[in-house]
């Protein structure tokens, strides 16, 4: 069996969010498949060509890269597959190309433009609508990264639950506890950073309600309920106006730190008091489970599907309510014992999201689309 891959999203030069889950749930199949008795062909087709090891050093794959600087998924892509379709195609982070074969997969990572629409510029949101329901429609299977986002597809577009698989993504080796305190502060010099911080991960978008926590931050500020200061890594997203009136307001002790590599991130996340993701609505939160496996103490909202990633190893609380992350904030920040407690669970939690599990799961879904039993 042959199985294409869009993996254009894979080869980004900086990598967040879709693309990181693209990367990695790509690599950690490519070697699953390798090592399998009987081998499927597998072929990456991208923009441009990846560095030499970006996919990793594995047989029984090859890279298709065709360039088109505009429309290349419903030009160029879909142009492939009316040529020389595979069995199966998968999208993992896009929209699935206008001609494609009947056995296709496609993952929806969440519908939050559905449940906060005032959160998108106009045109995205049109895309969004448009892209969600021509992958609802056109693949033989969806994957969903998470129960919550499952449920969500099956409500808004009454989908049939057996034509949706669960594959949570995995948290990667670099996400670790074990950095040396001189290398940390040798990043925090880096990134403007001094003494003691709250760290925030993400896209800066009203999605992320990052304005809320700025409020929250300038509140335990003013209480002396906190001897920390504030970061937020992360590029801004689409309508950043609110968040940065915000921290014109209410900046003070705060610091916009931009994109951070993962290698340098990690130990970011582990020089943390507390980690903090007080997003109205997410799909996973790729975030969540780097900071546990990092060994950050999480206080995260208990929207979506957050709840269900956390368990029990974080502080949630309503991500509607100031005065509630207030409260989380000065109860994580002023108590030694708590952090340590929420450490421990959060390593523990950590490990149940594996890049490993979620290849596996994939190839299986795969393999049933291209047979034609998806």
């Amino acid at each position: 069996m042959r199985i294409g891959i869009d993996a254009s999203r894979a080869v980004a030069a900086q990598p967040t969010g879709t693309e990181h889950y693209s990367l990695q749930l790509i690599r950690h199949l490519l070697q699953i498949n390798a090592e399998d008795t009987a081998p499927r062909e597998v072929v990456l087709y991208t923009q441009r060509r990846p560095a030499p090891d970006l996919f990793g050093d594995v047989d029984h794959y090859r890279v298709r890269a065709m360039p088109l600087p505009r429309l290349w998924t419903h030009l160029r892509l879909a142009g492939e597959m009316l040529l020389n379709p595979p069995d199966v195609l998968f999208v993992p982070a896009h929209v699935l190309p206008l001609r494609h074969p009947l056995g296709s997969v496609a993952t929806i990572h969440d519908l939050g433009h559905l449940h906060y629409p005032e959160s998108y510029p106009k045109a995205t949101l049109k895309y969004l609508a448009w892209s969600t329901k021509h992958n609802v429609r056109n693949a033989a299977h969806l994957l969903a990264d998470s129960e919550a986002t499952k449920a969500d597809i099956i409500e808004h577009f009454a989908v049939t639950p057996e034509r949706i698989t669960v594959v949570y993504p995995g948290v990667s080796p670099q996400f670790t506890s074990d950095h040396d305190s001189q290398a940390l502060n040798a990043i925090k010099g880096e990134y403007g950073i001094e003494g003691a911080y709250i760290l925030y991960v993400g896209t800066l978008q009203p999605r992320k309600n990052v304005e809320r926590l700025i409020e929250a931050f300038a509140k335990v500020n003013q209480r002396g309920l906190a001897r920390a200061k504030l970061v937020l890594v992360g590029r801004l997203g689409w309508l950043p106006e609110g968040i940065m009136q915000k921290l014109d307001e209410l900046g003070e002790g705060v610091t916009l730190a931009g994109y951070v590599p993962d290698v340098q991130l990690s130990a970011l996340y582990a020089g943390a008091t507390a980690f903090v993701l007080p997003s109205l609505f997410e799909g996973f939160g790729m975030p969540l489970v780097e900071a546990m496996a990092s060994g950050a103490p999480v206080i995260a909202s208990d929207a979506s599907c957050i709840p269900e990633i956390v368990g029990d190893a974080g502080i949630l609380f309503d991500p509607h309510s100031t005065d509630a992350l207030v409260e989380a904030l000065a109860q994580v920040c002023s108590d030694q014992g708590l952090r340590a407690y929420l450490r421990g669970k959060g390593f523990v939690r950590s490990k149940a999201f594996t890049w490993e599990a979620a290849a596996a799961r994939t190839l299986a879904a795969l393999d049933q689309a291209g047979q034609g039993q998806a």
